[in-house]
């Protein structure tokens, strides 16, 4: 090695960890606009959902602020070394918010499709689901980037779940420009029993505890992701 290379060194010790924090720092950020995202969509669609009298909206809602939680407890992950224990006590209880919100969406959308209720129609919610699938891929991406290049299992999971949610307003979506347009009412609760089996799915793998380890560069332990997704990612 002559002297031009040797000089080198230094400056690649140094800017190997700078990156490391840099994109350490820039997950943590991506999951702080996760949360600030799903509070302001949970707002606006449980707003709607309420003046419209919409299951589908109101369970996007519900779903959304549960997800909260979800994308805390990968913050927390990111951030810490999560104990195991209080880590599957945490699953656990974002496990039964998804299992109530699973049976309380299915009940009302049965009953609604039984009685005929006609939701309204929401123009308020048709924005909201169309900025989702705008603003969601975004972030998915982005994560995925990230999580990539940090070699972090929970980040590459999280940005699966963020597609996840994409698929959910896209169903949102459809449902009321279909009873919006066509005056498919039906399509309002048939949505909402979709959104039921997606958070059921949801409460079942944070229940069982389904995840994968990874080391997040930066963070200085492994960190552990709630999401079976990982594994295939």
């Amino acid at each position: 090695m002559d002297l031009a290379d040797r000089s080198l060194e230094p400056q690649i010790r140094t800017t190997q960890p700078e990156a490391a924090s840099r994109l350490a720092r820039t997950a943590i950020g991506l999951a702080w606009l996760t949360v600030a995202w799903y509070l302001v969509e949970a707002g606006v669609a449980l707003f709607a959902g309420q003046s419209a009298g919409s299951t589908a909206l109101i369970g996007f809602g519900l779903d959304s602020l549960i997800e909260v939680s979800s994308a805390l407890v990968v913050l927390w992950q990111l951030r810490s070394d999560v104990s195991e224990e209080r880590e599957e006590r945490a699953l656990k209880m974002i496990a039964l918010s998804f299992f109530a919100l699973a049976i309380w969406v299915t009940l009302t959308s049965v009953i609604t499709l039984i009685g005929q209720v006609q939701p309204e129609e929401s123009t308020t919610g048709i924005v909201l689901a169309i900025v989702s699938l705008i603003v969601m891929p975004a972030l998915a991406l982005t994560k995925r980037r990230v999580g990539k290049a940090m070699s972090s299992a929970t980040v590459v999971a999280d940005s699966a779940q963020t597609w996840l949610c994409t698929s959910l307003s896209a169903v949102l979506l459809v449902g009321l420009v279909a009873n919006a347009t066509l005056g498919w009412w039906w399509a309002d609760p048939v949505a909402g029993l979709i959104i039921a089996a997606v958070a059921a799915r949801e409460g079942r793998e944070a229940w069982r505890g389904e995840n994968c380890c990874g080391p997040v560069v930066g963070a200085g332990s492994s960190s552990c992701s709630t999401r079976s997704s990982c594994s295939s990612s």
